[in-house]
């Protein structure tokens, strides 16, 4: 009998719908759909209206239930996996009350300021939880609403992530699992429990907003029926807990056991890796997030990826092909051209005012394949410096699984094997967020069938690996990647009383035009 499972990944720029064989998992149809952002905010400001990922969403299920010619009895089960951090806040009738601040939103910087002040410092907060807050995460998110928009917090009944609000869209029902919940900055990641004193730093009724905390191996519910009809499908096929898209991309690369690490190369770039135990940074550098199948996720993120290489080929009119093909002309190192790329921010290191900078050009440098180069190798050493610290806490990859838009450059893998020292190779399904929660989706059914499948058990068998990807360091790039990676760092700490006088500038500016 054919059971088929999907998997949903909402991104920040766009949603992915996956339909997989249950008994092969090979993809049968999917479907993509581009989203938009709200224009004209202040810098630091990144805002989306949740019903553009309700309709991007609803229009490709449909797309790829079609491709796969799915019957509605065939589909058993399905998950969403959504970017992490994101503030929806809905109203006593279950209403958004205005639109989604998103991960990359750094405009919270006095909030997560203000909550250290009260908790005493950044090293109580990850006393108690396990993680720093910062500007990224929901914690701030929510303080933020409170302060600048009091009329809305007035209004405010529940508290969902980007991926809950998709799962009570389809089911109706509100919830929360442990994995994209680490990921709100008020979660304790050891007891998995929420942290009293870092909820009432904010509001005393902050807790009573939250959904019900649920394992990631239960299902949130069933489909609502008129969901159901819209899409063509049985009310009785399951809605798995899901989870934010890291979490899900770890399924979707196999990372759910001790010795794989994952980078996923999207608008932010992630780096992380399976913990059967919390691994907690006392730098609070490495998120200690829980993860989506009942262990831990230590993770690093930098808010600057493919977002960075997008702007750069907009600059120059580049496609993909002429991006491989110009950057692969020019020598590693870009001949002494640097990127500090840091448009939005960073997280990691944790520069939230800091802005992008080109540094050290010169009349041999200055042309559109140095800058693009320079562009692919500033944000993969800035996902260095999270692999470096992973090391530093005792992760030994022999090997890293990339997924995302990044993973399908070959010369960009090169500059990763090559940055990162170590071996790289791509999945044979690149979309491993949607995938993931694929996997995620057949996990569930299959232990709601009473079958005690654990998930190790499904990446194993499904989750395979391309061997034509597969690029190798190459020894003196190596050598010339890590005198780069110290260069930025000294760069970065030299540049933060300028980044700082930049985002004053701006904030002037801004309120010129308010004016």
């Amino acid at each position: 009998m054919k059971r088929l499972f999907v998997g949903i990944d909402s991104g920040t720029q766009s949603t992915k719908s996956l339909v997989i064989d249950g008994n092969t998992g090979a993809v049968l149809g999917s479907a993509t759909a581009k989203h938009t952002s709200r224009e004209g905010l202040p810098v630091g400001h990144f805002e989306q209206d949740p019903e553009v990922w309700r309709k991007a969403m609803y229009s490709t299920l449909k797309k790829a239930l079609a491709e796969a010619k799915a019957k509605a009895s065939e589909v058993k089960a399905l998950a969403v996996s959504a970017q992490q951090h994101g503030f929806v806040p809905l109203d006593e009738k279950g209403n958004v009350i205005r639109p989604a601040k998103l991960w990359c939103d750094t405009s919270t910087v006095s909030q997560c300021d203000y909550i250290a002040k009260k908790i005493g410092s950044q090293k109580k907060i990850l006393e108690l939880s396990g993680n720093f807050i910062l500007p990224g995460y929901t914690a701030s998110k929510v303080l933020w609403l409170k302060q600048v928009e009091p009329e809305n917090f007035r209004k405010l009944r529940s508290i969902l992530l980007p991926h809950d609000y998709l799962n009570f869209i389809l089911t109706g029902k509100l919830a929360m699992e442990y994995g994209d919940a680490s990921g709100t900055g008020f979660l304790d990641i050891r007891t998995r429990t929420w942290c009293e004193p870092l909820l009432h730093v904010i509001d005393k009724n902050l807790q009573s907003f939250l959904p019900p905390l649920q394992d990631s191996s239960k299902p949130v519910g069933t489909l609502n029926h008129t969901v159901a009809k819209n899409l063509g499908l049985s009310a009785e096929c399951l809605v798995a807990a899901g989870g934010g898209d890291n979490m899900m991309a770890a399924i979707g690369t196999g990372n759910t056991k001790s010795g794989i690490l994952t980078a996923s190369f999207g608008t932010s770039g992630t780096i992380f890796a399976y913990s059967p135990r919390p691994l907690i940074d006392p730098q609070g550098e490495i998120a200690a997030f829980c993860d989506s199948t009942g262990a831990w996720l230590p993770l690093v993120c930098t808010m600057n990826f493919t977002g960075v290489t997008e702007l750069i080929k907009n600059v120059f009119s580049l496609t993909n092909e002429t991006l491989t093909k110009v950057i692969e002309k020019v020598p590693a190192g870009s001949d002494g051209l640097l990127l500090a790329p840091y448009f939005r921010g960073e997280r990691t290191p944790n520069l939230p005012v800091a802005c992008g900078a080109y540094f050290g050009l010169n009349d041999n440098n200055c042309s559109a394949g140095h800058f693009a180069r320079a562009a692919v190798e500033g944000v993969t050493l800035g996902m260095n410096y999270g692999l470096n610290r992973l090391c530093q806490l005792g992760s030994r990859p022999k090997e890293i699984r990339i997924t995302g838009g990044g993973s399908q450059n070959p010369a960009w893998r090169q500059i990763m094997a090559d940055v990162f020292a170590t071996p790289v190779v791509a999945l044979k399904t690149s979309e491993g967020a949607a995938y993931g929660a694929a996997l995620q989706a057949m996990w569930t059914w299959h232990n709601a069938q009473g079958e005690r499948v654990k998930i190790t058990q499904i990446t194993d068998k499904f989750v395979k690996t391309d061997p034509t990807t597969q690029a190798e360091p190459r020894k003196d790039p190596s050598k010339r990647y890590k005198e780069l990676q110290h260069l930025l760092a000294e760069f970065s700490k030299a540049a933060l009383p300028l980044f700082e006088v930049h985002a004053r500038l701006l904030k002037n500016f801004a309120n010129l035009q308010d004016k």
